[in-house]
């Protein structure tokens, strides 16, 4: 199925590794790798664009909508609501509070981004405004990633690059052709000799001429409220950012690896028998480091890190809400819904030392829908907490 904006995070482990083998500079500008890619001005200064504005949303170059003043509009509209509706979270969670329970979905979300919004409570055939926008649509094919730059890379900042927060998959698109250029490959070969890598074998380009065994049908509802199949659209112009079908086996893999890689350097008395991750604890830990002035729709506790929203681990006063770490993202693509959410189990020294356990440890659940507009983090989250207790039950027993 289209895993849509999860696709963001399969591109984060490919700039990772480039950049653990220094053929990827994260703070040079992307005219080091993509001289096609005009140099910007921002309000009559020159202004640089760099890896690590373009996976965290603070590059200022658009998403699909092209006019700011609606963009702007739509950010303020949303704070709004978020402030009238704050005083009944914030009564929810003191509720909550003697049960000592993390309750990250009592917070709902503003606006889910690339159309998952709302959808528990609308009306089958209800439109979102984010579905409305002409460039979901794009039907033309791409030759290149370096070719897709022509959508957008003659458009004008939306703001200067590292002062606000705009979630944006044409800046994946642009991070592709950095990809490419740093790793002397064309960004789809490298992606899918990476997944080969990781055992993804189902992991593949949503490329719509190719024969692919098992490809789901993609869903939506129209203005009627009845299911009909999605229209027709060719994403080769956002590989990076939502252009890969894979299968929930796959994304489980991916999660796994990751977490892998997050915890391998925890465990010490593994005599030798432990094997590298296929990323750094450091990278990993990097890549889920929360970035200021960043945001998540999905999630209210949260923030952007390097193409991953990331929860922190928090607790305020004892016996009250807690926050456990995870990291998630979602994803909304004409006709399908996607989350991938990995939350790492918390490891106490005599579970490392005593060399019975090994990595991965946590909980990991990957959720793909071929439906549009389908709200999914909440539901991720409350399963992976079930599986949270149940391991902590079998500690205490």
């Amino acid at each position: 199925m289209r895993i849509a904006s999860i696709s963001k995070c399969l591109t984060m482990m490919a700039v990772a590794k480039l950049w653990e083998e220094g053929k990827l500079d994260l703070d040079a500008p992307v005219q080091k790798y993509v001289p096609e890619f005009p140099e910007k001005v921002y309000e009559g200064e020159k202004v640089a664009i760099t890896t690590r504005l373009l996976v965290s949303h603070l590059s200022g170059i658009r998403h699909y909508e092209k006019d700011i003043t609606k963009v702007k509009e739509e950010k303020e509209k949303a704070n709004r609501a978020f402030k009238q509706t704050k005083p009944c979270q914030d009564k929810e969670q003191k509720e909550e509070g003697g049960k000592g329970i993390e309750k990250t979905d009592s917070v709902k979300p503003r606006k889910e981004h690339e159309g998952e919004v709302k959808s528990r409570n609308s009306k089958p055939g209800r439109r979102d405004k984010e579905f409305e926008q002409e460039e979901y649509y794009l039907r033309e094919k791409f030759g290149s990633v370096i070719e897709s730059l022509k959508i957008f890379k003659n458009d004008p900042l939306f703001f200067k690059p590292g002062s606000q927060f705009l979630y944006s998959t044409y800046g994946f698109t642009l991070l592709s052709a950095v990809v490419e250029r740093a790793s002397g490959q064309k960004f789809t070969d490298y992606m899918l000799r990476m997944f080969r890598d990781l055992d993804m074998l189902s992991t593949v380009l949503d490329d719509n001429e190719a024969m692919i065994y098992n490809r789901a049908r993609c869903y939506v509802y129209n203005k009627k409220g009845r299911l009909v199949n999605a229209p027709y659209v060719d994403n080769s112009y956002k590989w990076a950012g939502g252009g890969f079908l894979s299968s929930v086996g796959d994304l489980l893999k991916f999660g796994n690896a990751l977490l892998y890689s997050y915890q391998a350097g925890q465990f010490k008395n593994t005599h030798g028998k432990l094997l590298p991750g296929y990323l750094k604890p450091d990278t990993v830990a990097m890549m889920w480091t929360p970035v200021p002035k960043t945001e998540v729709s999905w999630d209210r506790d949260g923030k952007y890190a390097m193409a991953w929203a990331v929860v922190e681990k928090k607790q305020q006063c004892g016996c009250c809400r807690q926050q456990k770490h995870y990291a998630s993202h979602t994803g909304g693509a004409v006709g399908a819904s996607s989350v991938l959410l990995i939350l790492p189990e918390e490891l106490d020294s005599d579970t490392i030392d005593t060399g019975l356990v090994a990595p991965p440890r946590g909980v990991i659940v990957s959720i793909i829908c071929n439906m549009q507009s389908v709200s999914l983090n909440s539901t991720a989250l409350k399963i992976a907490r079930e599986f949270d207790k149940e391991k902590w039950a079998q500690y205490i027993d």
